[in-house]
């Protein structure tokens, strides 16, 4: 297959796997948003899933090279829905205020007010708090219930609009494990989010978005399963 035609598989691949979790658990695919991870993405893979109406909502965690990227003129075209997910630092919030749509790993209030700060008047900004899976030193995020408590303090602001949680699983994590703590997530999501309001649970990436959409997530961040080269069939 040359690159177009493996993208298109991957895309594929990756369509069929979510239907085949909604399918299973009784979810309707339509609740279901893909977050095409795109900042390792080579430029022209992005391109070609733009321009085949493919993909909506990116995923970046660098400010200034999602900044280069999506202002550029190549992209600036492209009616996306911009997330960033990476650790924000606070010093990146005027810019990140400008050009993104949804922030996806918020696990501050000052970095949130700062936001708030530099958002212009007519602009929401969509943000979902960061939940600690790991014990990883390095990673972000909050534990659970800190994070659940930063989510109901996030809700006295009026530009900055929490509407959910996000986490990042132990790579590698057995199923069982895997299951127990999105099930956390998710129950925590639907006390603190009702349905009837705008609410994204974020959980699940490429080895294991599967078994996120099984156990709640509505925007599973896809990236390696979409753009490499060579991958094994889902």
């Amino acid at each position: 297959m040359n690159r177009e035609e493996t993208l298109l598989q991957n895309f594929q691949d990756v369509q069929n796997a979510l239907s085949a979790a909604c399918k299973k658990t009784g979810r309707n695919p339509q609740d279901i948003t893909l977050l095409a991870v795109t900042k390792y993405a080579q430029d022209q893979d992005v391109l070609f899933f733009l321009q085949k109406g493919l993909i909506r909502h990116i995923g970046e965690s660098r400010v200034q090279q999602a900044w280069t990227r999506w202002t550029g003129e190549d992209f600036a075209k492209y009616p996306v829905v911009k997330h960033f997910i990476g650790h924000l630092q606070k010093n990146k919030a005027a810019k990140a205020a400008q050009l993104f749509d949804f922030i996806d790993s918020l696990d501050d209030f000052d970095t949130a007010l700062a936001l708030e700060q530099h958002l212009s008047a007519s602009k929401t900004l969509r943000a979902l708090v960061q939940v600690k899976l790991t014990e990883k030193e390095t990673q972000s995020g909050l534990p659970l219930e800190e994070a659940r408590a930063l989510a109901k303090q996030l809700k006295t602001l009026s530009r900055v609009k929490v509407c959910g949680y996000m986490g990042i699983a132990p790579q590698g994590a057995p199923e069982a494990e895997l299951r127990t703590l999105f099930g956390g997530v998710k129950r925590a999501f639907d006390q603190d989010f009702p349905p009837c309001t705008e609410r994204y649970l974020s959980l699940g990436m490429s080895e294991d978005f599967i078994t996120a959409v099984e156990e709640g997530s509505s925007l599973p961040r896809i990236g390696s399963r979409l753009f490499a080269a060579n991958l094994e069939v889902l």
